[in-house]
């Protein structure tokens, strides 16, 4: 439905102009009241709207059609910022690509003797790479020697290569499907038809054990590059996106840094999952201590409450079922958000108190409520925090026109951070410092925009830690990008159909990532560990061989 174009006397209105100032604020008033009428009946009509289509559903016939996102006649919802927050690209340049490529073998071609004049002289050779894929089957038949002892009453018989002694598929074509499934996002009906057409006999239910049944060789190598990466800076990327587990609904959490990334499917995305997910998975573990009672005071847990927990014993580590059993005593009258509380302030203390595995100091992320105070700091996203002022849609022009230069000064202020990353100085920092006061400090008139400026200068200490902390990213795009890659698994194959389909894409999409960071080829990695070959080390130790040159410059003292 097409919006009400704005009346000239309101579309020209300068408020500057009116002497009076009750008549100023009146005015002013006014226009903030249309605003929020024009987006209340923007709402209204997009309920209309849909219970339009429900009903026209209900009576057998069909909805309005769907339109793709950012085609709408309402507005475009397009949030991206890649063209305000980029400064200018530079010229494009075609790219080379003799150097990169490996010749496999070398053909020399002669002329035709017979087609050359007889003046023709000999000048050398002209270099000409042309780049081929060959794709065949490589079926084996191992002829294996038995031998029999009857004295031992038992056979004896060849050992099959390494890589060949796991089932009747080789390890080539077992490279072959987990790359083109967890590397290059296949469903794996596509990779069957495209196994089955070079020549492979196989099922689909084979083919499907063929991409679960080697993930627990592989997990324990995940499990590494979890600790290996958390272990190599003291600050990681956190995001989540929804996915399915045999139909139900969880989340994949995707934790990261610029040497690896790895997946976690958990049922639920609460703080709690959070402090799993920074433990690894392992089982839970609770502690009362200090940092229990400080994490319980800032969820608001009354002293009263608190008085209660005097049986759980003090400084030392907890299991789930001593916590629960402790829980049903004294404590056993708080109620259910009390007693989550109580668990999420201990199973906190016993992450930071654990000598045995790394400690991240910060995390950057978006404003979730699940990713605050598990932390000792925490750097927000300006990126996300920029959508949601791509997010509002004013109705007069006025109120367009102040949110476009918010919008201006906004990504000039984000242009500026990235050159104080580069050459941070004590007087840039208290420039941008009193700078961001001014910017989100701004009175604009427009209701929406105002309170939007608000809620951000509320942010100021974890979009400023950067100041703190120049090697800090100003933005959450490497975990969004992690997540965009299981959103795309997610498109193709729907979701794994049980817990160990869930455990191969964390396992896999983590192996197939990291070795991506670490300019590893996934299906030459793959060949490695199935063949036994040796010639590619643990990625846990190529990331803690390359973690001194990421903590290069870091400005955390010593933990």
């Amino acid at each position: 439905m097409a919006e009400r174009p704005v009346p000239e006397a309101i579309a020209h209105l300068d408020l500057a102009t009116i002497p009076d100032v009750g008549a100023r604020q009146a005015i002013r008033a006014l226009l903030t009241l249309v605003e929020e009428l024009a987006a209340e009946v923007q709402a209204l009509r997009t309920d209309n709207q849909q219970l339009r289509d429900e009903l026209a559903r209900l009576k057998g016939g069909s909805g309005r059609p769907t339109i793709p996102r950012g085609k709408s006649a309402g507005g475009s919802t397009d949030y991206s910022s890649e063209q305000e927050r980029r400064p200018a690209p530079k010229p494009w340049q075609k790219r080379g690509k003799q150097d990169r490529v490996r010749i496999d073998r070398t053909e020399r071609l002669a002329v035709d003797p017979a087609t050359l004049p007889s003046d023709a002289e000999f000048k050398g050779y002209e270099t000409v790479v042309v780049q081929d894929l060959v794709l065949h089957t490589d079926t084996v038949a191992f002829e294996l020697e038995v031998w029999y002892s009857a004295s031992e009453r038992r056979s004896y018989r060849a050992q099959r290569p390494a890589g060949y002694d796991a089932g009747t598929f080789g390890p080539h074509l077992r490279a072959l499907v987990l790359t083109l499934a967890y590397g290059g996002g296949m469903s794996e009906r596509k990779i069957l038809e495209l196994v089955e057409g070079a020549g492979i006999a196989v099922s689909a239910g084979t083919l499907s054990n063929l991409l679960t049944e080697s993930r627990a060789a592989f997990a324990t190598e995940a499990r590494a590059v979890l600790e290996a990466g958390l272990g190599s800076g003291p600050w990681q990327h956190l995001d989540d996106t929804t996915t399915r587990v045999n139909g139900d609904g969880q989340y994949c959490q995707i934790l990261c840094n610029p040497l690896y990334t790895a997946y976690q499917t958990t049922p639920k995305k609460d703080r709690l999952t959070v402090i799993d997910v920074l433990r690894g998975g392992r089982p839970r573990a609770y502690r009362f201590d200090r940092e229990a009672d400080r994490h319980l005071e800032w969820l608001g847990v009354s002293a009263t409450a608190r008085a209660k927990l005097t049986a759980i014993p003090r400084e030392q580590a907890l299991d789930e079922a001593t916590l629960t059993a402790l829980l049903a005593g004294p404590a056993r009258s708080l109620g259910p958000q009390q007693q989550h509380a109580v668990r999420e302030a201990l199973a906190l203390a016993a992450y930071l108190a654990d000598p045995s595995w790394p400690v991240v100091r910060a995390l950057v992320c978006d404003d979730a409520p699940q990713f605050r105070a598990v932390t000792e700091e925490l750097a927000l996203c300006w990126i996300h925090e920029g959508r949601h002022y791509k997010k509002l849609t004013p109705y007069l022009p006025q109120h367009r026109a102040a949110l476009a230069s918010i919008l201006e000064q906004f990504w000039e202020y984000y242009r500026e951070l990235l050159v104080y990353r580069e050459h941070p100085t004590p007087e840039d920092r208290a420039r941008l410092d009193a700078g961001f006061d001014a910017l989100f400090g701004t009175v604009t008139g427009y209701r929406l925009l105002d309170q939007r400026l608000a809620l951000t200068r509320d942010k100021k200490p974890e979009l400023l830690l950067v100041l703190q902390h120049p090697e800090l990213p100003l933005h959450n795009n490497p975990a969004e990008l992690g997540a965009r890659q299981r959103v795309r698994k997610r498109d193709v194959s729907f979701g794994p159909r049980s817990l160990a389909g869930s455990s191969a894409w964390d396992t896999f999409m983590t192996l197939a990532a990291t070795t991506r960071k670490l300019g590893l080829d996934f299906a030459a990695y793959l060949r490695d560990r199935f063949t036994r070959a040796g010639q590619i080390p643990s990625l846990a130790d190529l990331i803690t061989a390359r973690a001194p040159h990421l903590a290069l410059g870091s400005s955390w003292a010593p933990a």
